[in-house]
């Protein structure tokens, strides 16, 4: 098994407090997240020690219950700037994290939102989920950042 990187950056024009609150709402992940739910699995909301499970499949929103789960484990939590978790379920393996930058100037209000993944499979399966893999999150953020400047 190896260690595989996955990195997407985006701007948003929203200030940095405004888009952790958003982020860290957990349970809200599945409404900008292209086909997946996201609900807390522990007492603890917020914050190290909280765990959070993911359910991503093709029919996931109309209530199919059939998907990939991605259980995760928050290890570092600096708000409003960093969270890292642990992938901690059968299938997905490695550790994600997001990480926000205060980019506001004297034009504009903005934030810089890095999300990574580093993901433990074998170097061919990796390739093949990389492009499905990439193309989602990417278009999930895109649409995480709309949800933000649209308010």
């Amino acid at each position: 098994m190896s260690a595989n990187q996955i990195n997407i950056r985006i701007k948003i024009n929203a200030p940095i407090d405004k888009v952790w609150a958003a982020i860290a709402d957990w349970e809200s992940q599945g409404d900008w997240m292209l086909q997946t739910r996201v609900w807390v699995t522990s007492d603890i909301r917020s914050g190290v020690g909280t765990s959070i499970s993911a359910l991503t499949g093709p029919l996931v929103k109309s209530g199919f219950k059939f998907g990939l789960l991605d259980k995760m484990v928050v290890t570092n939590w600096l708000p409003p700037r960093l969270c890292e978790v642990d992938h901690v379920g059968k299938i997905i393996k490695g550790t994600g994290k997001f990480e926000l930058t205060d980019v506001s100037n004297n034009q504009e209000v903005a934030t810089n939102f890095d999300w990574s993944e580093t993901i433990k499979a074998p170097k061919a399966v990796f390739l093949l989920i990389y492009l499905p893999t990439y193309l989602g999150v990417r278009i999930s953020l895109l649409r995480f950042r709309r949800s933000l400047t649209n308010r």
